[in-house]
């Protein structure tokens, strides 16, 4: 007999067909930070059993940061197991933005408590695991696994940014988390980059 929630909304789709097929145990993943000019790209990993209750929950591009903030302690409470990975500028720019998402993800897959036999990745891009794994483009407005970890990708970053307005507040990190914004861009012409700016990204090597 097929898995079914009628009382679950359609970011259960994937979850409910991962079971119909006999996956016991799935985990989506996410990350946050591909774009901004400064800062770590951060990813996360979450397992929720198909109880949970997470009401709102969504894309984290979706939701205030409010909501964010709210959801946040909520997830890390009701999932099974969550990992969260970061990934520094140096290794941004060593190994590129892409790899080093994929770094980020692979790494926070393996902070997991348990361990899952399916990955629900956001994306076309798989990552180097011997997991069975679904790549799902706009996969954090899918599925609420991947839409969980974008949530805690998402807070734990713009916390991380947060702290690096403490330490160089010139640049404003508070408001536009490290993003290519006109203010963030403005303020690298005038000051220059500083240790979190990202030296490969058009927007600051111009500036080195």
């Amino acid at each position: 007999m097929p898995y079914a929630l009628p009382m679950k909304n359609d970011l259960w789709n994937y979850e409910i067909k991962a079971r119909d097929k006999g996956y016991q145990c799935v985990a989506g993943v996410d990350e946050a930070g591909r774009g901004p000019l400064a800062g770590p790209v951060v990813a996360a990993a979450v397992i929720l059993p198909l109880s949970a209750s997470l009401q709102g929950l969504d894309d984290s591009k979706k939701l205030s940061e409010k909501k964010r903030e709210e959801l946040f302690p909520k997830i890390q409470t009701e999932a099974i197991a969550y990992g969260v990975a970061i990934v520094n500028r140096q290794v941004i720019d060593d190994i590129n933005i892409l790899q080093a998402t994929r770094l980020a993800m692979k790494q926070a897959v393996e902070k997991l408590g348990s361990v899952p036999d399916l990955l629900l990745i956001d994306g076309n891009q798989k990552i180097e695991s011997s997991l069975d794994q679904w790549a799902i483009v706009k996969g954090d407005a899918k599925s609420f696994s991947i839409a969980a970890a974008s949530v805690l990708a998402k807070v734990t970053r713009d916390h991380l940014m947060e702290e690096n307005h403490r330490k160089y507040p010139q640049y404003e990190f508070a408001q536009h988390k490290g993003y290519g914004t006109k203010q963030h861009r403005q303020l690298i012409a005038q000051h220059g980059p500083c240790p979190i700016h990202r030296r490969t990204f058009k927007g600051v090597k111009e500036y080195l």
